[in-house]
Order: C-alpha cells, then structure tokens, then sequence
C-alpha cells in the first residue's frame, strides 16, 4: 500500500476583480499548486499573490499550461498547429517561471489544464509538441499526466519524467477515461463520498466507475479542482482520511528529491 501521496489543486485562476476558488485556504491542505498562466485564466497580479501563498504553505508549484481560451476556461478543444502549440506552452512556462523567480520559488513541473489535458492524453501529435516545449525550455520539469493514458509512456520514451494522476472529484469510465464534464455525475460534490473513493484509491489501486465496476488506476498525485464551490471542503476532507489512515501527503517532488526554491 502506498504510504505518502501528493494532493494538487489548480490555483491561481482569479482574473483582476473576477475571483475564481479559495486559494488561501486551499494552500493550507495541499502539497501541489498548479498554477494558472493566463491563457485560461489567471491574471499576473492574481498568480504573484497565489505563488507568494504557496511559499508561506510550502507548497510545490507547477505550470497549468493550457489552449488559450479565457472565454471557454480552457475547456474547449482546439486544433492547434503544433508548432503554435509547442510556442504557446514554452511561453506561458516561462511566464510562470518570471514570477515564480520574483519571490523565490522554482517551478518544479508541468500540468496541461483542461482540454489540452485531455486531448493530449492521447492524441499524439499535440502531446509530442507539449513535449518539445517541456524539453527545450527545461528537461528537468515532471509532466503530470492522466492516470493509465498513452501520453504517459510517450513522454518517458522522449526523456521525460512524469507522475501520474488521478482526479477526487471527477467520474470514470471502466476504460479509465473522465467522464465528459457534459454528462449528469461527471463531477462528485459529496465530501464523504469522495474521501471514501480517494482511500480505495489509495488501499486498492483503483475507483467504482460510472459503469459500476472497478476501475484500476495508479496515481502518485490526487487533484482536486480549485473551482470547484466545495473544493476547500472535498481537499480537507481526503485529506483527513488519508491521514487517518497512515497515509502522509507529500509533494510528489520531494521524493524525487527537488528543491521548491
């Protein structure tokens, strides 16, 4: 049985007077921060005052890259070319890289938000120019990747390492894939229920799918949304049960043995 486990959230996702989640006491549950850069949402003001929270909590910190779409919260799919795309996430990583520098703090990885997330959990041609910008900009940074997904063996075989993750307040499928924000019970809301499937997570190495059957997933890394009106509670709660259950949350970078700062 796993022993420690790393708990993200997405922060940093305010927009000048537009608030978005509870970053502060969010701060104060996770081990992970992955932090917006402004394609999806994010404003430089607002991602300076998440990272100066982040250092006060000891917090690692990573970069949400994304499609850019503030409209669409980065949610919607885009055919990027792939040399734009590639472009779009060397600048948004350095962006992060700038502030994160102004109050002493590295970024130590790199999760795609969103779509992005998703398309490049499989598609191959996005996911390789998600990969060409990793490397060129830092090879040291870890991708976070969906749990069990193709893009996860990709990196590796290009010289990257990654970590994998597994979602608290989202659905399966028994394939393992997220159920479509678009469908009834996509998102998980109750406390104790989400807990309870995070701890069987953990014990037994998978969740009960939508379909009703266990589902196998191998996760270094659990996210709960930062947007999410009950995030605050559902990231206190798995972690309190986790804890219970002699299970520590770490970052996933202290064990490989990164520095934050």
């Amino acid at each position: 049985m796993i022993k420690a486990v790393d708990l993200n959230s997405d922060l940093g996702e305010s927009f000048g007077q537009w608030r978005m989640g509870n970053d502060a006491a969010v701060l104060e549950i996770v081990s992970s921060a992955n932090i917006a850069c402004g394609f999806h949402a994010g404003s430089p003001e607002g991602i300076l005052k998440t990272l100066k929270a982040a250092k006060q909590h000891q917090v690692a910190i990573g970069a949400h890259v994304a499609y850019p779409d503030l409209v669409g919260f980065g949610r919607r799919n885009m055919d990027i070319a792939s040399d734009e795309l590639t472009a779009d996430v060397i600048y948004q990583i350095g962006a992060l890289q700038g502030l994160a520098k102004a109050v002493g703090m590295k970024v130590t990885y790199v999760k795609p938000h969103g779509a992005l997330y998703n398309t490049i959990a499989h598609d191959k041609r996005q996911a390789l120019a998600v990969i060409e910008a990793i490397l060129a900009i830092d090879p040291q940074l870890i991708l976070v990747a969906l749990a069990g997904s193709p893009l996860i063996t990709l990196a590796k075989e290009k010289g990257l390492r990654v970590v994998a993750e597994a979602f608290a307040d989202r659905a399966y499928h028994a394939d393992g894939t997220l159920v479509s924000r678009k469908q009834e019970g996509a998102v998980l809301h109750d406390p104790q229920l989400v807990a309870q499937r995070m701890l069987k997570l953990v014990q037994k190495g998978g969740v009960e799918s939508i379909e009703g059957t266990f589902t196998a997933i191998q996760a270094d890394s659990i996210c709960v949304h930062g947007d999410s009106p009950d995030a605050v509670n559902l990231a206190k709660s798995v972690k309190e049960i986790l804890i219970t259950h002699g299970i520590a949350i770490k970052p996933f970078t202290s064990a490989i043995g990164i520095k934050e700062a």
